[in-house]
């Protein structure tokens, strides 16, 4: 009898034991929590550092110089020179997506780069004396867009292109001397235009994420006056230009 009660007491000890180990997770694996993964609905905004590189092709200006000089037309042919710069870009960007139908993303966003673009080429003045030429000088400052995109988002990385308007301020000289004379025409102007791009973009801890972006820009031809108010001159000269930008950003999606 007392071996029975001594069996029976072992075993209720044994099971107050074993409960609390079940309890405490070493019976039964506790649930694995599932984790959401970001989602990209929501607007955000953030800065960005870069590289741009800019290209002006410049028609005329030797026909503005001699020109204008010599007060009739006394140029034939017509005369285009390039100028090429590359310089650092900073800038903001603020925008909007929305995340539909699992894994694309539609936004909207505004952008605005301050860059310094410097571009210079020098032409040649056939009807100058020996050695005379243009000095051509470019320099763009800023440049904002406003553009759409559209992504594809897996895990926490967002694959995008993008699209739409640009806009940039420019201003030119052309500098020298014609036949003794020396000159300095003045020009400017604020163009339009139209940017394409692509990037890719990582949610990092919290609401931020980072991105990496290529962008081309095409700001066509216009014309443009060129002044010399020292002399009383002006004239025009055809500029086509477009630039190309490479940006690392930093986005803070707080909404």
């Amino acid at each position: 009898m007392l071996r029975r009660l001594l069996l029976a007491s072992a075993a209720i000890a044994a099971g107050g034991l074993a409960q609390p180990a079940v309890a405490d997770g070493y019976g039964v694996p506790p649930p694995v929590a599932f984790v959401e993964g970001f989602r990209w609905t929501g607007c955000y905004g953030g800065l960005h550092a870069g590289g741009a590189w800019g290209d002006w092709n410049l028609t005329d200006p030797v026909q503005l110089v001699q020109d204008q000089i010599s007060g009739t037309p006394v140029t034939t042919g017509v005369t285009t020179v390039t100028a090429n710069s590359g310089s650092w870009l900073l800038g903001g960007q603020i925008g909007c997506n929305y995340q539909f139908a699992g894994h694309w993303v539609i936004g909207a966003e505004a952008e605005a780069s301050a860059t310094r673009l410097r571009g210079a080429a020098r032409g040649a003045l056939p009807l100058g004396l020996p050695g005379e030429q243009v000095g051509i000088g470019s320099r763009a400052d800023l440049m904002p867009s406003f553009t759409g995109r559209l992504g594809y988002a897996w895990d926490t990385w967002l694959l995008y292109a993008k699209g739409g308007y640009a806009r940039i301020e420019n201003s030119y000289s052309a500098i020298g001397t014609f036949q003794g004379t020396a000159f300095d025409f003045e020009g400017s102007d604020l163009r339009s235009g139209w940017t394409v791009g692509a990037g890719i973009e990582k949610a990092l801890w919290g609401p931020w994420s980072l991105r990496l972006e290529y962008d081309y820009y095409d700001f066509g031809t216009s014309s443009v006056v060129m002044s010399e108010s020292t002399l009383g001159l002006s004239g025009p000269i055809n500029v086509k230009q477009t630039v190309q930008a490479v940006r690392l950003g930093l986005n803070l999606h707080p909404w």
